[in-house]
């Protein structure tokens, strides 16, 4: 059973410990932009674009591994939302990019990336209310990946971050899971800026 004292402080040192990368990511042009007033549907297919790398890339490596630690972990596969967004919208994804380069995965370690890409799922709601502002995304179409898991994004989010816990009182391995969630942020903030000088 999970000592609440001890679960607090592990997810409380996991967020401070990957803040200042979680930050840096927040302030690149093209996440920014997904969150400006001023927001236009190619900024919105480009974001997305590169959150399909993303996602495609963890579901391929990481969600093998946990399959049997989480039993929601197809539910949780975000490629065939994004992939809905992207056709609605007719934009055509060219070739996938690795985002996560070669690297021993273990399950914490494993945990940690899914931390991250959990994480934002449940950032996403809050994004959503900005993009369902733009003209072409105010009918409720084009959203799914935003939409995240509707009305249970907040249970989901407390049940993977339950499981998060469980494991790390049972295996005390805070070290390698914050490893992690940092690699995971430090690939995605690589890929994000890759873009931003792809686009200079």
């Amino acid at each position: 059973m999970l000592n609440p004292s001890r679960t607090q402080d592990f997810l409380l040192h996991l967020k401070t410990q990957t803040a200042h990368i979680h930050k840096k990511l927040e302030y690149l042009p093209v996440s920014a932009m997904i969150l400006s007033p001023s927001m236009e549907i190619k900024h919105y297919t480009r974001y997305l674009s590169l959150m399909y790398d993303v996602h495609k890339n963890l579901e391929a490596t990481v969600f093998p591994l946990l399959s049997e630690l989480i039993d929601t972990i197809k539910v949780r596969a975000k490629t065939p939302l994004i992939k809905e967004d992207l056709l609605f919208l007719h934009y055509n994804h060219q070739i996938s990019k690795s985002v996560f380069k070669t690297h021993p995965l273990t399950i914490p370690f494993a945990l940690g990336m899914l931390y991250v890409v959990e994480g934002s799922t449940l950032g996403g709601r809050f994004i959503l209310k900005n993009i369902e502002t733009v003209p072409g995304l105010d009918q409720g179409k084009g959203v799914s990946y935003f939409t995240g898991y509707g009305s249970s994004t907040g249970s989901m989010w407390k049940s993977f971050l339950n499981t998060l816990a469980q494991y790390e009182a049972d295996n005390n391995c805070e070290p390698e899971i914050i490893e992690g969630a940092l690699y995971a942020f430090e690939c995605i903030y690589n890929h994000f800026l890759s873009a931003n000088i792809d686009e200079d």
